[in-house]
């Protein structure tokens, strides 16, 4: 096991967010400023470390008809328990983020994982890639609301960072803003994995597109071919 490696799988070479294009809801939603997604990063990062931890604890014990039910469970539990944190010590960000804290129980994300990793591997493995993939979720969505929030609002962590007179771009922190954003930053991500492969002198890595980069395909009965559903 290197811990090292398995977080860096989780910031770069498989980033839920730019490189297996899941858990897109929230990221559009709570992106529209840097505060909104730092804070929706940390509280999926420690549902995400849980219930990797809980499910790999279990995975003996766990029928495999019944698997995804009990893993719903398991999630549910650990974001009850951190939405009660943020209500207490955070209620200002609680208010800010709203539907999306409990909706954390069905992100896919925090479920791909527990399937496609925590259920086959040991507890400090699931460990270590729930403090990954959280990671890399978190740096997308804060560096997506740093650019919104910057051209959308001339802030930056609520600071007013633009000189007087700056004309805010509203279209960046509505809806259509946010999907021109996230594709940019894909672009961006992936354009940087290509140079980086390239220095190395290794290959570039190929890009899933559709359901064949989902860790969930299987499971919802996507073709890992086409990205058909069965």
């Amino acid at each position: 096991m290197n811990p090292i490696k398995i977080i860096k799988n989780g910031l770069v070479s498989e980033n839920p967010t730019l490189v297996q294009c899941i858990g897109l809801c929230p990221t559009l939603a709570v992106s529209t400023s840097a505060s909104n997604g730092i804070g929706m990063g940390i509280a999926a990062t420690a549902v995400l470390v849980g219930s990797n931890m809980a499910v790999s604890a279990i995975r003996r014990f766990v029928p495999e008809e019944i698997r995804i039910p009990i893993f719903i469970v398991v999630i549910a539990g650990f974001v009850t328990v951190v939405q009660l944190l943020i209500s207490g010590f955070a209620p200002e960000l609680n208010k800010s983020l709203g539907i999306f804290i409990p909706l954390i129980v069905v992100n896919c994300i925090i479920l791909a994982r527990a399937e496609a990793y925590a259920f086959k591997n040991g507890v400090i493995e699931s460990f270590f890639d729930g403090i990954g993939m959280g990671l890399g979720f978190t740096l997308a969505l804060t560096a997506i609301g740093v650019f919104r929030e910057f051209l959308g609002n001339g802030t930056i962590f609520n600071a007013v960072v633009t000189p007087p007179g700056f004309q805010p771009a509203l279209l960046v922190i509505l809806a259509p803003g946010g999907f021109i954003t996230l594709g940019i930053a894909m672009g961006l991500f992936r354009r940087y994995q290509d140079w980086s492969a390239s220095r190395r002198g290794t290959p570039a890595p190929e890009h899933a597109s559709g359901c064949s980069g989902c860790a969930m395909s299987e499971v919802c009965g996507a073709s890992g071919k086409d990205g058909e559903g069965a």
